[in-house]
């Protein structure tokens, strides 16, 4: 079918009553959640997730979607009013959105936020169209080799998302593979680490991990640090942004949307990373920029938050089309497609192409209503930092429990939440990274079986890994990729000593 035709179709999926109410629900709760400051997109999707379950594949994905995009425009709010990030994502929007504030200009900031979120994410999802048919159409030619070199070039990616320590990123992502090879042997059908407990032999729940990584751990650590926020003390008078800023803004918006969209498809990349990049980018090429960058200048607003919510198209790219997800969300997206027994990979463009072209329309229609709903509403939305914390969390701790026992129905389930909750409260304490578990639950398996499967096709010999030109090619990047960090430690260690 051609492109128009597929869109079209997937279209016909998403203009249905239910699933528009359910992209208009997810947006609102992700803007409700984003706008809190500590409530990060990962959280708020793994803890709802499990409402989907009940739902149709293209239908759950629209909720989902929405509370994505929602809650990466929404970090925004926070982080202009009161300087706090209400995402990770939104960080750099605090160098100029802040300072405008200051100034008593938080409601020009917020339009802008709002103007750019709306572009980079259109930006990308076009980029993800056109780009993702493409890339699917290769990955089909993939093999066992392809396969395992694709999941070992992931998992080299643990190396960029360990923060300031590389082993303890290594450790995080090796506690993620160990998980995942709770189970059946994926070739023999032996059980392995089950202890005689029935259900480990089916495995750990991934989603039940999730929620108690992202949604448990994240709330016992907020007890931890204080969970009450700064009261807003400015008044916004309106949103609507003036004809000087939206012409002052519209080359950095769209430059920054295009580099923020191939910056998300990088799996492991994600918004945070594209924001700096294309904040970094915007001032680096700017001139005469007048106020300065970091002292209130719109462009800065707009190259932050363009790069941010582009990334969330490009971060689809690897995950629909080879199954390796782009962040920590569309990690959770890969488990709730996987619970409705659809598979992301290659196959899903031949397989599931209406559901495919439901994503792609369906998460542009997201940011029509994020941009609808920012201009609109933002002066209540930036009202809900000054909600209390000490009635939200509890709330979030039974949404926790409900959505693990709502994966099979049983207490097991809700025991390996509470305890990946803890286990990742823990690692909160030292700095163990999140990040890199996820990586490994997910990629370990896809590395072991197909390993495993390449080398019985070659009767063991390994030269099955560079006798195909693509296996070969992405092996030398996953080298490549795994050599980067220690390079550029040791360049630092080396400026820093003379």
């Amino acid at each position: 079918m051609s492109l128009v035709a597929n869109l079209v179709q997937g279209a016909l999926l998403v203009f249905q009553p239910f699933a528009l109410a359910l992209i208009v629900v997810g947006v609102l709760v992700g803007i409700t959640m984003g706008s809190l400051p500590g409530m990060t997109a990962t959280m708020t999707v793994a803890v709802l997730v499990s409402f989907t379950f009940g739902m149709e594949p293209a239908e759950g994905m629209m909720l989902l979607l929405g509370i994505y995009g929602g809650a990466l425009y929404a970090g925004s709010i926070p982080a202009i009013l009161i300087r706090t990030p209400g995402t990770p994502s939104a960080a750099a929007t605090v160098f100029d959105g802040f300072p405008l504030a200051k100034r008593g200009d938080a409601d020009r900031a917020i339009s802008i936020a709002t103007i750019a979120s709306f572009v980079g994410g259109a930006v990308s999802i076009v980029v993800l169209t056109l780009l993702a048919p493409e890339v699917a159409a290769v990955a089909l030619e993939f093999g066992s080799a392809e396969y395992f070199a694709l999941a070992f070039f992931g998992l080299t990616i643990i190396a960029s998302v360990s923060g300031d320590s590389l082993v303890k990123g290594l450790i995080s992502g090796l506690l993620g593979m160990l998980l995942a090879t709770v189970g059946l042997d994926p070739m023999l059908g032996y059980p392995r680490f089950s202890f005689g407990v029935a259900e480990l032999t089916a495995g750990v729940q991934f989603i039940a991990v999730m929620i108690g990584l992202f949604g448990v751990a994240e709330g016992l650590h907020r007890y931890e640090v204080g969970i009450e926020t700064e009261a807003v003390r400015q008044r916004l008078s309106g949103v609507f942004p003036s004809i000087s800023d939206v012409k002052e803004i519209s080359g950095v918006t769209l430059g920054s949307s295009v580099v923020g969209a191939f910056i998300g498809a990088i799996p492991g990349a994600g918004g945070d990373i594209a924001s700096f990049v294309t904040y970094n980018e915007a001032k680096r090429w700017a001139k005469n920029a007048a106020p300065s960058f970091g002292e209130g200048n719109v462009r800065g607003v707009a190259a932050a938050e363009s790069g941010n919510n582009a990334s969330t198209g490009g971060a689809l790219i690897p995950t629909l089309t080879l199954g390796i997800p782009g962040d920590s969300v569309t990690a959770i997206l890969i488990g709730a497609l996987m619970v409705h027994n659809v598979r992301p990979g290659p196959g899903l463009f031949q397989n599931e192409s209406a559901l495919v072209y439901a994503i792609f329309v369906g998460f542009f229609v997201v940011y029509l209503f994020i941009l609808a709903f920012g201009l609109v509403g933002a002066r209540y939305w930036a009202q809900l930092i000054n909600f209390p914390a000490r009635f939200l969390w509890p709330a979030i701790f039974v949404l926790c429990v409900v959505g693990a026992f709502a994966l099979q129905g049983t207490l097991f389930d809700v025991w390996v939440m509470l305890g990946a909750g803890l286990l990742g409260y823990l690692m909160r304490i030292d700095d163990y990274p999140l990040a890199p578990m996820v990586l490994g639950l997910i990629l370990g398996p896809i590395a072991e079986s197909n390993l495993r499967r390449a080398l019985t096709i070659s009767d063991g010999s390994p030269s099955i890994f560079v006798a195909r030109p693509i296996t070969l090619a992405i092996l030398v990047l996953a080298l490549a990729s795994l050599l980067l960090p220690f390079a550029r430690s040791a360049l630092v260690r080396r400026r820093s000593s003379t």
